[in-house]
């Protein structure tokens, strides 16, 4: 059995403002938010002696009068418009049904798909015995929710191109309350792989392809081999992203690009060891403020 021992190092000391650390927005089950009995009660809140009390831990939001909090560990609650990246669970009648970290699984309709070769047409009872040779059991893909069903359940699409079943690469789950929302999810970083973060908390990184014949529909995947510089850019991106999380940092492709930027003068196998990762996110940390100042 290998062991890793490690000597007392010293520790570079960054310095990060503590604006930070010191945040009002944060709240902790039974912190007093308001007194003022103006403001109407939201999700996460309840009213204690006429003062309204934080009932979860996470972030204060302020809708004119509306005051709620936003969970910093829970399931995703998907909103209209948001980017997934989820798994398929089971084929049904003219549907899969998708894992996406919400809770309960998603759907997706036999009719919200691109049909290979992007042919436009009704859907008939030949696609439908077909369908396995689309996505099966087991098969990652990434989508956008188009709709929000009376239980909560989300109805997702793949209709555009960037849509669709997803190839070689690695998949990170996280918690979805430290994706950054963005106009775009899809990234290609010039460290030579491409990310796809989606709002659901599962993040996928894979190697950047060139342009995919559009004649696929979304269905196209490579099983091209995987060069070893690749692997290793992508292995170093999977521990910068748990490292990130693990410190609480949001992630969004400028994050993510530091946070590359400052482990490389670490192996990638040494970015995970607890002084390693503290130090990397410090020094994250400080160029995500010189960036904002």
């Amino acid at each position: 059995m290998a062991l890793d021992m490690r000597l007392p190092t010293v520790r570079k000391t960054v310095s990060v403002s503590t604006s930070v650390f010191d945040r009002k927005d944060m709240v902790v089950p039974g912190d007093i938010i308001t007194s003022d009995t103006g403001f109407m009660r939201g999700h996460g809140t309840y009213v204690d002696e006429e003062m309204l009390t934080a009932s979860v831990a996470g972030e204060v939001q302020r809708v004119d009068k509306l005051i709620c909090v936003r969970p910093l560990k829970t399931r995703f609650n998907g909103e209209v418009g948001d980017v997934v990246v989820g798994r398929i669970t089971e084929v049904q009648q003219k549907r899969w049904k998708v894992e996406t970290n919400s809770r309960l699984d998603s759907i997706l309709l036999l009719s919200s798909v691109n049909l290979p070769g992007g042919e436009l047409r009704r859907r008939s009872a030949e696609d439908e015995l077909t369908m396995r040779e689309y996505l099966q059991e087991g098969d990652l893909i990434s989508a956008e929710v188009q709709s929000v069903f009376s239980d909560g359940a989300l109805s997702l699409h793949t209709r555009s191109l960037k849509y669709g079943k997803l190839g070689q690469g690695v998949l990170v789950q996280i918690s979805p309350s430290l994706i950054k929302r963005q106009k775009s999810h899809f990234h290609n970083l010039p460290c030579g792989a491409s990310i796809i973060l989606g709002n659901n908390g599962f993040v996928w990184l894979y190697p950047t392809m060139g342009q995919q014949e559009e004649e696929a529909g979304g269905f196209y995947t490579s099983l091209e081999p995987v060069s070893l510089s690749d692997r290793e850019v992508i292995s170093r991106l999977r521990n910068c992203l748990l490292a990130l999380a693990a410190h609480k940092v949001l992630l969004y492709d400028t994050s993510v690009l530091y946070c590359y930027e400052s482990s490389l003068q670490h192996q990638v196998k040494d970015i995970l060891k607890p002084e390693v990762m503290e130090e990397i996110v410090m020094l994250t940390q400080q160029k995500l403020l010189e960036q904002e100042g």
